[in-house]
């Protein structure tokens, strides 16, 4: 357990944006290198990781929705979308000396093997990265939901939400130069206005099992450390 840090064991929740760069869409070869280096970082310090990816850069079930799509057949192509993603930052992360592995909540054998608690955790007391894909395997659940459903599993200290902002505001601080930033959140003030940083079931998972979500800038230097050390400065906490 290393000291210096408030949270030892970890559940990373990055967009599928994160992974595109300046590109409309796909993958940048430095974007995804920029991931892996944040979380190298970290875990070269003995924090154990665990990692959620959205799949924005691929695919919205929003998108195939607004079209008149189904909307079960458009949440499962955005789990499908997921897994892609976790395929990409395993071997980016293989690449980078971190042993990485991907757990699938769809039945994806031979390139990712299925859900397994305690094949998990094993992996995290290890050392290994690892990759949950799939989503929850259910239409209607968002990759937040997940992130938050698998630290429970895998008992994780807290969920790190990686945005594009240095935590939760009062408005949009794009649209907003007056938003405030809170540097501490309650789940049920959170709720109450309706603040849209992660899904309604996720906050209420995180609330009834007393697990803290941190909000922060993935994409800033240093932030994910701080915020580790328990920094209020880097994000927001919401408990």
């Amino acid at each position: 357990m290393n000291q210096k840090f408030r949270f030892n064991r970890v559940l990373l929740k990055i967009s599928g944006e994160a992974l595109k760069g300046a590109q409309d869409h796909g993958y940048d070869a430095e974007a995804v290198r920029k991931v892996v280096r944040q979380v190298k970082k970290i875990m070269d310090q003995g924090v154990e990781v665990a990692l959620v990816v959205g799949a924005g850069n691929i695919w919205r079930g929003v998108m195939g929705r607004s079209g008149g799509m189904d909307r079960v057949n458009a949440d499962y192509m955005g789990m499908l979308a997921t897994v892609m993603n976790a395929l990409c930052l395993r071997d980016f992360f293989t690449a980078a000396g971190i042993p990485a592995v991907v757990q699938s909540a769809i039945k994806m054998e031979p390139i990712a093997s299925g859900i397994n608690r305690d094949a998990a955790v094993k992996a995290l007391e290890s050392g290994q990265l690892v990759i949950f894909a799939g989503g929850t395997g259910s239409p209607f659940f968002t990759t937040d939901t997940t992130a938050v459903l698998r630290a429970l599993e895998t008992d994780c200290d807290a969920v790190l939400k990686a945005t594009k902002v240095d935590g939760v505001y009062t408005a949009d601080p794009v649209k907003d130069p007056s938003a405030q930033r809170f540097a501490e959140l309650s789940f049920d003030e959170a709720l109450a206005r309706q603040l849209k940083v992660m899904d309604s079931t996720a906050f209420s998972m995180c609330r009834d099992n007393d697990l803290p979500i941190i909000v922060f800038n993935f994409s800033e230097e240093g932030s994910f450390e701080r915020i580790l050390a328990g920094d209020t400065s880097a994000g927001t906490i919401v408990s």
